[in-house]
């Protein structure tokens, strides 16, 4: 059997502008579950997912919290999102499956602290706002605000993915017959202090990190499941057109948005570069014909 990852978008699990409420999310995720039990009776499965609605939920709930001294830092709720989303995935695809062994694992993503990112945030999260209600909140909050399509989000610093804390442990889960859901929202960003890990304050981005992931544990195909049917050149203008076959070496000549589909664009290149895989970018609902390589933007070696 081939390996797959398959990595769900946060906005796949919580569409724009739909209420972040559990019931909504869980309802998603049970409609993921079905062809990921497909998937799994058919490849080695790891599953990622993102986070980035979630965790900029929950860092609005600690900020406004009268009893906190200081609001959770970033890494503190990139693990409560693990276990929230990851709980949901694998008692979803454990009930699809007719009970598979389905396992939600908190892993760390090791970062570099002198990462020029932490100077430069890219990654959204949150909601999205009207441009004046998003000014209005980074004046009051301190925080850094960017435009996503049309409208604004909060963005923070989204460090390079270095290494997998937890690979040796995935890695025996695999080889087992269990399905592991993993590397929630990118992994806890974490740093190595010597022979010791400590949290830092920072988003891992998802899908560099599902690469690193996919790469580290041999996976053959590297899928990234979103709210869009493709990758479009020139994504929101009249000229908008979509890829549906290229190569690594077509997309390093192509630009992308930094802080949307930039990241996924860059993540299958890298995965299919380094390892002659093959990589697909589509919408949660293609997710079987993604892997099967019949829908989406399919990324193949050079």
């Amino acid at each position: 059997m081939s390996r797959v990852v398959v990595a769900l978008g946060g906005n796949a699990l919580l569409q724009r502008d739909e209420r972040p409420g559990a019931q909504v999310q869980y309802h998603h995720v049970e409609g993921a579950a079905a062809p990921l039990a497909a998937i799994a009776a058919q490849h080695d499965l790891v599953v990622t997912h993102g986070n980035g609605p979630q965790v900029g939920l929950l860092a609005l709930e600690s900020a406004a919290d009268p009893d906190l001294e200081a609001p959770y830092p970033f890494d503190t709720l990139g693990a409560e999102t693990q276990g929230m989303i990851g709980y949901w995935l694998a008692q979803a695809l454990r009930n699809a499956s007719g009970g598979r062994e389905v396992v939600a694992l908190v892993t760390q993503t090791v970062v570099d602290p002198a990462d020029p990112a932490f100077a430069h945030p890219t990654k959204f999260v949150g909601r999205p706002y009207d441009e004046a209600e998003a000014r209005a909140l980074a004046a009051a909050r301190g925080w850094v605000v960017r435009p996503d399509g049309t409208r604004w989000r909060r963005v923070v610093a989204s460090p390079e993915p270095l290494e997998l804390v937890e690979v040796a442990v995935l890695e025996r889960l695999v080889v087992a017959g269990v399905v592991p859901v993993c590397a929630g929202g990118g992994g806890v960003p974490v740093v190595r202090e010597g022979g010791r890990l400590r949290g830092v304050e920072a988003v891992v981005d998802k899908d560099l990190a599902s690469a690193l992931v996919a790469r580290v544990l041999g996976a053959q195909t590297l899928v990234m499941a979103t709210d869009v049917a493709h990758v479009e050149l020139d994504y929101a203008t009249p000229r908008a057109r979509p890829l549906e076959r290229v190569t690594p070496g077509e997309l390093a000549a192509m630009t992308f948005a930094p802080g949307s589909m930039g990241p996924k664009v860059e993540a299958a290149r890298r995965f299919v570069a380094a390892t002659g895989g093959r990589a697909a970018i589509g919408a949660l609902a293609e997710l079987e014909a993604l892997v099967a390589g019949s829908a989406g933007t399919q990324v193949v070696p050079d």
